[in-house]
């Protein structure tokens, strides 16, 4: 059994987040990965090693290996580096506990229940949720013959008495997961199916259901047909832009992952040399991440995987969540690019947990004596000023705390002033001629220990 002090569920909680849905439980989580050899693609091996470095966030419910660009048909024999991966997280997870607290692990029949916010998951219930998907791809391989053990798996999670969404991650292909639909929309009835769907969120690493050479080939892919059939259904996130900043900021800040992530524990003697890019496929995951700063239900909400806006795809065919053309691209590489000291720091912080069993802690900030990381809500009328309060903020470890709040200009359409911006305690005064809708306000904490180590808090204000 697991045992934590008061202290460390606190601390656990406060860098782990709130689900929405369900307060204290992780976020489910899937993903489709075409993991690979460092020398066919390593970006697959490192961003699974930083996945596992933040299992603690996240009920991982499948880990599915698929097809991908360099990979159609997958290679059955890869899903061995997967697995890989797991046994290094085996070797390190009893120093990653220490993080907060816990002693030992439930049971897989404990752990295939709903999982708490905080919990480290054995390498045993990771290893069962590892599960073969599609290997071939594009949308004429979808019907008949083209089940799979993770297409399966996808129709029993989203038929698990489970009011929290599931975020698929694709790192490759999402072709396991549009078998999963189309094979319900063969067994049941319309309404059921439309039930099925939006139990799905979806965050695809640019376009991978086909061969690299074709990738200008939309149609040849089933993630179109999604877009298409479910558009009203499924929140589909099509990243084009903030993977590629991924990738160019991680070679440029390689001297730091060859310093504190590689070699790192077991974990970090399985993160490759980039060969193209350094973890392009990271930002799925990143934009489910708990902590504070965005909710996952909301892409509007700027974070650590970018900003993102309901619009025309790159096919000008679909709608989805995109932000491949300008001006949006540029607001939401400009994010990526504010945020990657605190995402490269929290995770470097993270890999000497897995080597030493000891490290810094993030700060937990408290906004109006409201604790957790749900955004705090507050209604107020135009020309009236707000007042907002972190000074209750505090970081287990006894490090001195900065702050500083700004607004996230894309959501609403009136700026507030801001006084004391760089104090625990701020007022934000709304204009006069504020328009209806809301305003959104970010806490940004840092410490002073080792790796400067970030915590959010949002405030949505709601004009009346």
């Amino acid at each position: 059994m697991k045992t934590y002090s008061l202290l460390l569920i606190l601390l656990a909680v406060s860098m782990t987040g709130l689900a929405k849905a369900d307060a204290g439980l992780k976020p489910r989580l899937v993903v489709c990965t075409d993991i690979a050899p460092a020398d066919v693609e390593p970006d697959d091996m490192e961003s699974m090693v930083r996945l596992m470095a933040y299992a603690d966030c996240f009920e991982v419910e499948a880990l599915i290996t698929s097809v991908g660009w360099n990979c159609d048909p997958y290679p059955v024999e890869w899903a061995d580096y997967l697995f890989r991966v797991i046994e290094a997280y085996r070797k390190d997870v009893l120093n990653l506990m220490k993080r907060s607290g816990q002693q030992g692990c439930l049971s897989i029949e404990q752990e295939n229940g709903q999982q708490q916010l905080g919990y480290w998951p054995s390498a045993d219930y990771l290893k069962s949720r590892a599960v073969m998907g599609s290997e071939r791809g594009g949308i004429k391989v979808i019907g008949e013959g083209n089940d799979s053990p993770g297409s399966e798996l996808l129709i029993r999670l989203a038929d698990e008495p489970d009011s929290r969404p599931i975020y698929v991650a694709a790192w490759g292909g999402a072709n396991t997961l549009a078998q999963a639909i189309w094979r319900v929309k063969q067994t049941r009835t319309a309404e059921e199916l439309k039930r099925f769907v939006r139990k799905f969120r979806i965050y695809t690493i640019t376009d991978q259901d086909m061969q690299y050479n074709m990738r200008m080939d939309r149609a040849y892919s089933s993630h179109m047909w999604l877009r298409r059939e479910f558009k009203d259904d499924l929140q589909f996130i099509w990243d084009e832009g903030t993977w590629q900043e991924q990738c160019e900021l991680g070679k440029r800040h390689w001297q730091q992952h060859k310093e504190n992530i590689q070699g790192k524990g077991a974990l970090g003697k399985e993160y490759p040399t980039y060969k193209w890019g350094v973890e392009g496929d990271t930002p799925s995951f990143l934009y489910v991440m708990p902590h504070g700063l965005n909710d996952s239900e909301d892409p509007h909400q700027a974070g650590w995987a970018g900003y993102h806006e309901r619009g025309m795809c790159p096919d000008s065919l679909t709608i989805a969540w995109t932000s491949w053309q300008e001006p949006l691209r540029s607001i939401s590489v400009g994010y990526k690019q504010r945020f990657y000291p605190d995402e490269l720091n929290d995770f470097m912080a993270r890999m000497q947990w897995a080597d030493e069993g000891r490290g810094n802690h993030n700060p937990i900030v408290i906004v109006n004596k409201q604790k957790g990381l749900q955004p705090i809500h507050i209604k107020a009328k135009a020309g009236k000023t707000i007042r907002l309060d972190a000074s209750k903020s505090f970081d287990p470890d006894g490090d001195m705390l900065s702050f500083h709040w700004w607004q996230q200009p894309e959501i609403g359409t009136s700026k507030v002033i801001i006084t004391q911006a760089d104090q625990p305690k701020t007022n934000i005064q709304i204009p006069a001629d504020a328009d209806k809708g809301e305003l959104h306000l970010i806490c940004e904490v840092h410490d002073n220990g080792p790796f400067r180590l970030p915590a959010y808090r949002r405030t949505i204000i709601s004009i009346e």
